[in-house]
């Protein structure tokens, strides 16, 4: 199971983006994905509003509620000392350590195109590394 961040579908969205070939691999493979509902903010923050295209965003979102179904994780509240410990211990924001913690309770793989924070630290692997 692949626990997908924003990164990798904002990538989707832009073809113009470096990993875009190795998200759309990764969205049309038999893996199965899983997603937080974080993600779905995070991916009308990026397309819909900095790329100012919410019928793409809205697009998005539909894509991810269909290839992560009910695997739609939500973080909750016996979460937050996790997320915190992670983020202090490897020095991510919130959002990030949210998907590293979220991937190792539920024994997920993280795939991200964030390399400084998350790939280079050995948290996540690349999109192409995945499929």
């Amino acid at each position: 199971m692949f626990l997908v961040d924003a990164s990798v579908w904002v990538a989707l969205a832009a073809p113009a983006e470096p990993f875009h070939l190795q998200a759309e691999a990764l969205v049309g493979s038999e893996h199965s994905l899983a997603a937080l509902d974080l993600t779905l903010y995070e991916v009308a923050n990026a397309v819909g509003v900095k790329m100012a295209n919410p019928a793409r965003a809205a697009r998005i979102g539909r894509i991810i509620a269909r290839r992560c179904e009910s695997r739609v994780a939500a973080i909750d509240r016996e979460q937050l000392e996790s997320i915190a410990d992670v983020a202090i211990h490897h020095g991510l924001s919130a959002y990030d350590a949210a998907y590293v913690a979220a991937a190792r309770r539920h024994g997920w793989q993280l795939v991200s195109i964030d390399h400084r924070d998350l790939v280079s630290k050995g948290l996540a692997v690349t999109p192409d590394a995945a499929v």
